[in-house]
């Protein structure tokens, strides 16, 4: 039975996230039902990461078993043209090794979070970005993102009803990027690992806006992380502004 690798590209504000629920629009739901239109009978795709209701996506990975061959294009367009008028789009289609799967064979996941500093609202950016009404200082939340690299214990950044048999994850990347500066403050969080904890980058971001307005100090970080208690975690962020950037393979299916 031929496997197909997708990339997909969606915005998580109408879902109630990626996971297939039976009373809740899904992403994973949208996609099932847009290759039911293919192929008849009941499918279930995998997917490299879950996200929670209103997170985006813009290069989640899932894959698909069919019954016939497609050329990987031919199957893109089709899935898009039954996923209209849902804002989830296939953005790449690759035909993959049967034992390939989105999830097992990923070494690492790529997160960016969008966060503006102004005092008016958004609205073109509304829910594409998390919103403060203060000044942030980008240095000292970089000084606090530092001591989070690394093989850690993130019980602290985890949320109470993470899944996950370990709190024992080590974090390649956590940059802060400011992008714009002025009446409004635009920064890019970038954040990297092979696997992530439920709610872990919420947390590292509502953590370190405390530290980029000045509430905690760079190093009140490293001790929230020595911790190793929830209660010691800064508020967690909303999921707005939050994107799967990418997914990274051994060999990129997509390439």
């Amino acid at each position: 039975m031929p496997r197909y690798a997708l990339k997909v590209e969606y915005d998580g504000g109408p879902f109630s996230g990626w996971q297939r629920q039976a009373d809740q629009p899904s992403v994973q739901g949208a996609i099932e039902s847009a290759l039911a239109q293919l192929q008849d009978g009941e499918h279930r795709i995998a997917a490299a990461g879950r996200t929670d209701a209103g997170v985006h996506g813009l290069g989640q990975v899932a894959h698909c078993d069919l019954t016939r061959d497609w050329e990987p294009f031919r199957l893109s367009e089709a899935l898009n043209y039954h996923l209209k008028p849902q804002p989830v789009a296939i953005v790449g289609c690759a035909a993959v090794a049967d034992d390939w799967h989105a999830r097992f064979s990923a070494v690492e996941r790529r997160y960016l979070f969008r966060l503006i500093a102004r005092r008016a609202p958004l609205t073109v950016e509304r829910g594409k970005a998390w919103r403060v009404p203060h000044r942030l200082d980008s240095a000292a939340m970089q000084a606090g993102a530092d001591q989070l690299l690394g093989l850690h214990d993130f019980t602290t950044f985890r949320s109470s009803i993470c899944q996950a048999d370990s709190p024992i994850r080590t974090l390649d990347e956590l940059r802060v990027q400011q992008v714009r500066d002025g009446d409004q403050q635009e920064f890019h969080l970038h954040v990297r690992a092979r696997s992530f904890l439920h709610n872990q980058v919420r947390s590292f971001v509502g953590t370190l806006e405390r530290v980029g307005a000045g509430a905690w100090a760079p190093d009140d970080v490293g001790a929230a992380l020595a911790a190793r208690d929830r209660a010691a975690c800064g508020p967690v962020c909303p999921p707005d502004g939050l994107y799967l950037a990418g997914v990274g393979y051994p060999d990129d299916p997509f390439a």
